[in-house]
């Protein structure tokens, strides 16, 4: 499980509250990142706009990677105050952030990222083991006619993988590469199963 956290860059917060022009321009806190996250802060959000005396934060889902683009992308108005992430910060992004002049962030962990593997109802359930998922997902994998050497993913069926699983087509649905979700799942399951391999 990976954690989910919120980051904010307090530089961007004594610029706006030394800078009473500029916070006239935005008078909203503006917030980007994670859309694992979007509910439950856009839940956040509007509670904070009904109970309290300032307007509701401004969310916008635009995937953890896109909103650490955007959070690391400077300081000011033009720029989020916050970032959702269902993962932590990359050392390239804290890099990224340095150079534009975000340079102290706060991470605040809020809750953790679970991250489910089904298939339909309909059809028996899989017990799949990370080194199946591997082979099933990655785009090269061992090549079993030559040890230590690997070839393009040639697998089109689970049974292909596994003769004890079933003659279906390999067929995922999951995030897109800007998701934190997405990079979990890598860490936790496809690095996990590639390890499985000594060579890799």
């Amino acid at each position: 499980m990976k954690v989910k956290s919120i980051f904010l860059a307090s530089a961007l917060t004594m610029t706006l509250i030394s800078t009473g022009t500029a916070m006239a321009a935005r008078d909203m806190i503006s917030i980007v990142g994670s859309s694992t996250v979007y509910p439950f802060s856009t839940a956040v959000a509007e509670q904070f706009g009904k109970t309290g005396s300032f307007k509701t934060p401004k969310i916008e889902s635009t995937g953890t990677g896109g909103g650490f683009k955007l959070f690391c992308g400077g300081v000011g108005v033009k720029f989020p105050d916050m970032s959702n992430a269902s993962r932590a910060i990359k050392d390239s992004e804290k890099e990224n952030c340095a150079t534009n002049g975000v340079k102290e962030i706060i991470e605040v962990k809020i809750g953790y990222d679970g991250i489910a593997l089904a298939n339909a109802k309909t059809a028996a359930p899989m017990k799949l083991t990370r080194k199946e998922i591997f082979l099933a997902l990655a785009k090269e994998v061992p090549d079993p006619a030559n040890e230590g050497q690997l070839i393009a993913n040639p697998y089109k069926t689970w049974k292909e993988i596994n003769p004890e699983l079933p003659d279906a087509a390999i067929e995922v649905l999951g995030p897109p590469p800007t998701s934190g979700t997405r990079d979990a799942f890598v860490e936790m399951v496809m690095v996990a199963g590639a390890e499985e391999f000594d060579f890799i």
